[in-house]
């Protein structure tokens, strides 16, 4: 997906598999194990400022003599270090109970299905749906359904859907309203996004 604000940390023997949509450029950098960027031992998504950016790109530059390499990486990692934690992702849920209801939202984005009509298919409480969206996932049904619509919507749009189809076929209730969280969680109004995709 055309993200240009995140970037995907793959710490060394971390399992990781991804997909792109639409045109698609990507730049990819290597760092010694024995000297990560960030920490950890899973994949984390993280902002891009415009420096940020700026840095990874040159990175990939041919013909960088090994000073400038040096350089250009020496101010990448200080800039990773201080980038913040910018996650966009549907993990899978482990509760079979979950995983159902969460299949059951992706089936049809376009329909609002209320955590209470979820508990009934499921056959759960309402109480023990939201406590495994809070236990497996660190969010909310409703953040985690905005998060699911958000990136349904970056693949339709990527594949050429307009904006108001977008918007109906994720589900909202009017094209503005989709206009408006999706710049807030993006940084850019799905217009942008597509034209961006599209080039």
């Amino acid at each position: 997906m055309a993200c240009a604000d995140r970037a995907v940390w793959v710490p060394a023997a971390a399992w990781h598999e991804h997909q792109a949509y639409g045109d698609t450029i990507a730049h990819t950098l290597m760092f010694p194990v024995q000297d990560p960027p960030l920490p950890g031992d899973s994949p984390t998504v993280v902002a891009v400022s415009a420096l940020l950016r700026e840095l990874l790109i040159a990175c990939t530059e041919p013909e960088l003599t090994a000073g400038e390499i040096h350089r250009i990486r020496a101010v990448l990692g200080d800039r990773l270090r201080r980038a913040d934690v910018r996650a966009l992702t549907l993990p899978s849920a482990h509760d079979p109970r979950l995983a159902y209801a969460c299949r059951l939202v992706l089936d049809d984005l376009s329909r609002p299905r209320t955590i209470a009509w979820l508990s009934r298919q499921v056959n759960a409480s309402e109480r023990t749906l939201a406590r495994l969206f809070r236990t497996e996932f660190g969010t909310t049904y409703p953040q985690w359904r905005t998060n699911a619509r958000i990136i349904h919507a970056m693949i339709r749009l990527a594949e050429g859907a307009t904006v108001t189809e977008t918007a109906h076929l994720c589900g909202w209730a009017t094209t503005s309203a989709f206009v408006d969280i999706f710049a807030r969680t993006m940084g850019q109004t799905p217009g942008s996004y597509r034209s961006t995709s599209a080039s």
